[in-house]
């Protein structure tokens, strides 16, 4: 009995070293997007991720990234205000924007692709999103095309007042990689 309680508790410490626990104070979300040709960048306050990873075996981890939408932020109230509404992120009905992960390929020593689906506003694509993990951050960027994703309706889907390019960019520090 004594070695069964003793080989469960190995096994839970090394199931409990690969799952890792997101710490938002010291992770960031933020974006660039062009208007009228001027960058503007932005910011999301409040989101959640669950990572399982094990760098030996980077194919079997899972990722799963939520990001709560009434959260963003441009530095000004009023465009923050502006962005919540149905034209733009839709607050009201479609609060979060999610990744989840189907694949993890290694490309780089500390490098990997990941390969998820990414939904925004009920609309679902297929992204791969390049990340480098070392001393317990993962970061990278991805490029999306706002208009895939319903952000920017009616007469803001016009790409020459604001681009159809939007720049993703993550810090997301974790306990336990």
């Amino acid at each position: 009995m004594k070695r069964l309680f003793t080989a469960l508790l190995i096994a839970a410490s090394a199931l409990a070293a690969q799952a890792a626990t997101l710490q938002p104070e010291k992770s960031d979300v933020s974006f660039t997007f062009k208007q009228m040709g001027v960058p503007v960048d932005g910011k999301f306050k409040k989101f959640e991720a669950q990572l399982d990873f094990d760098a030996k075996k980077p194919e079997a981890g899972k990722i799963a990234f939520t990001v709560d939408l009434g959260s963003v932020s441009l530095g000004d109230a009023s465009f923050d205000a502006e962005l919540a509404k149905s034209t733009w992120f839709d607050t009201k009905r479609n609060g979060k924007a999610t990744f989840v992960s189907n694949g993890i390929k290694p490309t780089a020593p500390g490098k990997y692709d990941v390969a998820g689906k990414l939904t925004i506003k009920g609309a679902s694509r297929d992204v791969v999103v390049p990340i480098t993990v070392a001393s317990g951050v993962a970061s990278g960027s991805v490029a999306i095309k706002r208009l895939d994703f319903k952000i920017g309706d009616g007469e803001w889907a016009d790409t020459s007042m604001v681009a159809n390019d939007v720049i993703v960019k993550f810090k997301l520090a974790f306990a336990g990689i």
